[in-house]
């Protein structure tokens, strides 16, 4: 098998290995009941699909689009930031106002997972600034963080509301696992899409478009919360997924031209 096909089917291969892992542990837990296995079940419920799209994403155009250290340093450090900002100034807003609306929850997050990004572009842009493609998988790397983190918490919390039934701590991350690529890793995708288009190539047209890509990923975020069910998860994560190949297919052909 050549290079490329590697990269290009090296999805499979994570989440081949990645089920695996869970599924075994999922096994020694139901059987032991052993409660010290907890962390791990939910690290590799909330990881597995998360990281398979974003080894699908990287490795899209049959090249990495970004090496490894830096896409586990997005992942990583990505999500703690975004879930520590967006979880503080939520905070914030929810004790200033009583309450926070949909639209503030979006505007807030998707504003809060840009921050690493935006550290990457403006201290390190000569080695991340010259491909668009490059810096939507880091959208979608530090998205996934986010993701990740978020649903180890879910899953955490109906851990306990349940008396510690791992039924309903699978449940959930099977759930918010299996959406996540269409949520977080889709919407940061396409803010950074339009951040790394401006920072590119700097005009009043691209900052117009980065504004507007991140207008998108609020609306999509919204409606999201907002309305929610499986219809409306459905109808929005196929936009989201849709609107992130035709970047990375549109990144890829700007690539091939330089």
């Amino acid at each position: 098998m050549s290079a490329i096909a590697v990269r290009k089917w090296a999805w499979l291969g994570t989440l081949l290995v990645g089920a695996g892992l869970y599924f075994a542990v999922l096994a020694v837990l139901a059987d032991t009941n052993n409660p010290n296995l907890f962390p791990t079940m939910i690290l590799l419920g909330a990881l597995v699909v998360p990281l398979t799209f974003v080894t699908f994403a990287a490795g899209r155009s049959g090249r990495w689009l970004i090496d490894g250290p830096t896409l586990g340093g997005c992942l990583l450090f990505g999500g703690v930031v975004g879930v520590v900002v967006a979880g503080l100034l939520e905070y914030d807003a929810m004790r200033r106002l009583g309450t926070l609306p949909m639209l503030g929850v979006g505007l807030i997050e998707e504003a809060a997972k840009l921050v690493v990004p935006a550290v990457l572009v403006v201290f390190f842009g000569h080695r991340y600034r010259n491909s668009v493609g490059r810096g939507i998988i880091i959208g979608v790397a530090v998205g996934t963080g986010f993701a990740v983190l978020e649903t180890m918490g879910y899953a955490f919390v109906a851990l306990l509301q349940s008396g510690g039934n791992v039924g309903a701590a699978e449940q959930t991350l099977f759930v918010r696992g299996l959406l996540s690529p269409a949520g977080h890793a889709a919407w940061t995708g396409l803010s950074c899409w339009g951040l790394w288009r401006f920072v590119s190539a700097p005009s009043g047209k691209h900052l117009a478009g980065f504004i507007g890509m991140y207008a998108l990923a609020v609306a999509l975020h919204t409606t999201w919360d907002g309305i929610g069910g499986v219809v409306t998860y459905a109808v929005v994560g196929a936009i989201s997924i849709t609107l992130l190949l035709i970047g990375l297919r549109r990144a890829a052909r700007a690539d091939t031209r330089q």
